[in-house]
């Protein structure tokens, strides 16, 4: 079986057990366009370029996980580091993790426990069943009003979900001053001003 059959086999075996659509597309790291092709697989339409990642052998460890989110910290504050001498410097120190419900849960909670500041949760649009969808921040958590807020997620995919929860913060009260993930499959240097700190940048050659 290739591996493109066993991602349709997947995304269908998700979507039986009730998972919506950008839920699958949060689960196997893949675009919302991806998975609509995956579960449809309409005549005529193109296979859409894009690149599946599979962390689980990490993200399903507790250790594991704590490493990549203290990767992470030490990423932003190498980073800081050599630009110690810019204009806004000590305001790019957060008070606030914001992590973008699932993936990015863990790692905001692991990387606010290290650093001793607030935590947020932000349930994106593409999990909403309002029409139109709306992200929204979790009640149950954290307030970002007046917060200067890190961003955080596994994968940067299409790059919505962050252009999403950036405007959100901003009309909010809060200053998002970054944005931490693991893998981007973008290449991106900012979202819409603020600056995105990867790990892994990830390229599709064809």
């Amino acid at each position: 079986m290739s591996s493109l059959d066993e991602l349709i086999q997947k995304a269908r075996m998700l979507l039986s057990e009730g998972h919506s659509p950008g839920q699958i597309a949060d689960e196997l790291s893949l675009s919302m366009e991806t998975v609509t092709w995956l579960l449809t697989q309409q005549k005529g339409a193109a296979i859409p370029k894009d690149v599946h990642i599979d962390w689980t052998a990490v993200s399903g460890q507790g250790a594991l996980i704590d490493g990549v989110a203290m990767m992470l910290l030490k990423r932003y504050y190498s980073a800081l580091d050599e630009g110690e001498k810019e204009e806004g410097y000590s305001e790019r120190f957060p008070t606030l993790a914001v992590g973008i419900a699932i993936s990015g849960i863990p790692l905001a909670t692991l990387i606010a426990v290290e650093e001793d500041i607030k935590l947020a949760i932000y349930h994106p649009a593409k999990h909403s069943t309002q029409d139109p969808p709306v992200g929204s921040i979790s009640g149950n958590f954290s307030s970002v009003t007046g917060e200067r807020c890190i961003i955080i997620d596994d994968v940067i995919t299409s790059g919505n979900t962050m252009q999403d929860v950036v405007k959100y913060l901003r009309r909010h009260g809060a200053t998002p001053v970054a944005i931490w993930v693991i893998f981007d499959k973008r290449g991106l240097r900012d979202v819409d001003g603020v600056p995105v700190y990867s790990l892994f940048k990830i390229s599709r050659i064809d």
